[in-house]
């Protein structure tokens, strides 16, 4: 029997929970017509296998047809979801997983032109900002109608033989209820915080009534909105309470703030450059005053602090959600002692940021997430070892060396730089990105551990290449920024690495011209603003980095709306001339025959980047395949087979921003793909 807090079995009623990690309800996005079919059971279903303790499924499942997701929900309100999470639910508890679901109403938090058009509905006619539908005030009927919907959901869970359900208020129709700011109601729902609280208690009543005393049913609230005139810590402790009163709640799972706008929604659930575990403490307040299980999870990224949240009695169990998306395989490494062999979570947020825009969820540095029916997380030996050779150590590049290496095969890598990294040892040098240098320390360790054979401060040539003797080469040489974007005065502007890299130092009356919408453009405004220089950001596009999607955006525009940087949409920057010792920027516009002028002292561009691909052209008529791809086999998991000249030494593969400018996730994904056919 382990001694480590995270190990220890808890008993939650007459259910064991075999340790103290738990992956929260969330919605990656992965149902098929609404219901959580084979891509869904695979996901928690590798989780389970090794060794998770509790894994809730559905962040939000929908109990009402006037309900419906703004992204890819499961539908609970329907009768076929029954088998379906019936066969997640057997999985897992094959391999001594428990299993819940996170049941919703959505009230206001969606839209009134998604699935039937119908009317939203809340307990007043105020809007949410994120979703802007104006809703309907509930009547009598609509709230009778809602609570017999919650009831048939828990009972069709129930029938799917999942260990508890978990509703969620915060944000949703049950919080839209008993809020002060979201409650104009009159009568028994509204005015006093009892008449507030009056419909979680009819719900619950309503589930009891159904499914019996001893059926699991948690809760998962904000025990403070952290808004004027919204419920205070004083009220969410109150609340707290009267939940565990109530005898119809068996859990707490507690956060902090509200998820109405961008900006609450990042602060409940912070990204990377945010503080780790900033609500914990306040979930220890709630589990002191209480003295009841007690659920908690925002970026608890890594073990240690997993660890102190158990050790010291803060909570019962620890949601580690975004970090098994990270590493499935979390729970296990923990248990075999191979804790430096997790992949860190970086809090990239590229899995939250996605199904915000209709994708689902992606780990920015772990393609088989999401894709683990046709990419497994687990990478298998190859019949014959290789020389694989790779040029290029950034993350499409390590990520070949890697899995190659895995393959058994023996792996060389060239690489410019001293160090490896490529783009992202130049993002990560700003603070707020820190974290994604862990992409590339993470894998530079495994490779190590595997014998690669690194070569850094080596431009590599054809020659050294050749050298090596090699039968499959990766060229994985990046990209260099494009600034060649103007029709005049092209070389008056730098691009937005010169800034980042510290290579060119900030002016201090700059424009920023940021066509390709990612983040290099809002870092090197970011880096130039804090400086104290005047700074206007410039983009053809109707909206600001659209790359960058909206939770990464808000630590940028908190800190950049501080130094009063200007934001300009729709205009594009067409030529750049001297005028004595300034610079004039001439701005057209897409949608007519408009002009612009600013006088500015720097121009700075942000336009992507070229690939690096010298060496790529000069090795392909050396190789068998000259450098073509089987892309069905590449979207199929297959073998690359390509033999368009036989007398050639080796096969030649070009990954990541070597073919083209594309993000982390892109790059990684082509080289796990190649490699693991390998």
């Amino acid at each position: 029997m382990s001694n480590d807090p995270l190990l220890q079995p808890f008993q939650l009623k007459h259910l064991t929970l075999k340790n103290r990690i738990m992956i929260t309800s969330h919605e990656p996005a992965y149902p098929e017509d609404g219901m959580p079919k084979e891509r869904y059971r695979a996901y928690h279903l590798e989780r389970a296998k090794a060794g998770v303790g509790l894994t809730m499924t559905a962040g939000s499942a929908s109990v009402a047809r006037d309900s419906p997701p703004v992204f890819n929900n499961i539908l609970a309100w329907k009768d076929e979801v029954v088998g379906h999470m019936k066969e997640m639910v057997d999985a897992c508890h094959d391999h001594g997983c428990a299993v819940m679901i996170q049941l919703t109403h959505l009230g206001r938090r969606t839209r009134w032109d998604k699935a039937d058009w119908l009317p939203v509905v809340s307990a007043s006619h105020l809007r949410e900002p994120s979703h802007r539908a104006f809703p309907k005030v509930a009547e009598d009927w609509d709230i009778a109608r809602i609570i017999e919907d919650y009831a048939d959901a828990a009972e069709r869970m129930q029938a799917a033989g999942v260990d508890g359900i978990e509703l969620e208020s915060y944000g949703h129709l049950m919080e839209q209820f008993y809020s002060p700011l979201t409650n104009s109601l009159e009568g028994p729902y509204g005015g006093s915080l009892d008449n507030r609280l009056r419909f979680v208690w009819d719900v619950l009543g309503a589930i009891r009534e159904r499914c019996g005393k001893e059926f699991i049913v948690g809760i998962r609230y904000s025990g403070d909105e952290d808004l004027p005139g919204g419920l205070t810590k004083e009220d969410g402790l109150t609340i707290s309470q009267r939940f565990k009163d109530s005898g119809m709640v068996d859990f707490l799972n507690v956060v902090k703030g509200h998820i109405d706008t961008d900006p609450g929604l990042t602060d409940l659930i912070p990204i990377q450059g945010m503080r780790n575990a900033p609500h914990l403490d306040f979930a220890g307040e709630i589990r002191a005053a209480t003295d009841f299980p007690t659920f908690h999870a925002a970026k608890i990224p890594d073990v240690a602090t997993a660890r102190h949240a158990i050790a010291s009695g803060k909570v019962d169990m620890v949601g580690m959600t975004r970090a098994h998306m990270a590493d499935p395989h979390l729970v296990r490494k923990i248990v075999e002692g191979r804790e430096d062999d997790i992949r860190p979570c970086v809090g990239a947020n590229y899995c939250l940021d996605r199904i915000y825009q209709g994708g689902m969820a992606l780990c920015t540095h772990n393609p088989s997430t999401g894709r683990e029916v046709e990419q497994p997380h687990t990478i298998e030996k190859a019949e014959t070892p290789k020389r694989v050779t790779i040029i290029g150590a950034g993350p499409a590049g390590m990520e070949a060396a890697r899995v190659s290496a895995e393959r058994g095969h023996h792996v060389t890598v060239f690489e410019a730089a001293d160090q490896p990294g490529g783009q992202l040892r130049l993002t990560a040098q700003q603070e707020r990105r820190r974290e994604m240098i862990s992409i590339i320390a993470w894998r530079f360790e495994q490779c190590t551990k595997l014998g690669v054979d690194f070569r850094f401060n080596t431009y590599a040539e054809v020659e050294d290449v050749l050298a090596t003797n090699p039968d499959e080469v990766f060229v994985a040489t990046g990209g260099l920024p494009h600034t060649d974007v103007l029709n005049d005065g092209n070389d008056k502007v730098v691009s937005s690495w010169d800034i980042i890299s510290g290579d060119v130092k900030a002016g201090h009356d700059v424009l920023v011209f940021d066509d390709a919408g990612d983040h290099s453009g809002l870092q090197a405004a970011d880096m130039i603003s804090a400086t104290g220089a005047k700074v206007e950001i410039v983009t053809p596009d109707r909206s600001f980095a659209p790359e960058v999607m909206a939770m990464n955006l808000v630590p940028y525009m908190r800190a950049m709306q501080e130094r009063d940087v200007t934001f300009t949409v729709t205009w594009r920057l067409k030529s750049v001339v001297k005028e004595g010792n300034q610079l004039k920027a001439i701005l057209g516009s897409d949608y007519g025959n408009f002009q612009k002028e600013r006088i500015v002292d720097q121009v700075v561009v942000n336009h992507g980047t070229r690939p690096l691909d010298e060496l790529y052209f000069d090795l392909k008529p050396l190789s068998r395949n000259g450098g073509e791809v089987d892309y069905d086999a590449l979207a199929t998991g297959g073998i690359q087979e390509v033999e368009t000249n036989p007398e050639g030494a080796f096969r030649l593969f070009r990954i990541g921003d070597a073919v083209a400018a594309r993000n982390t996730h892109a790059a990684i994904y082509d080289a796990l793909r190649l490699a693991r056919g390998l």
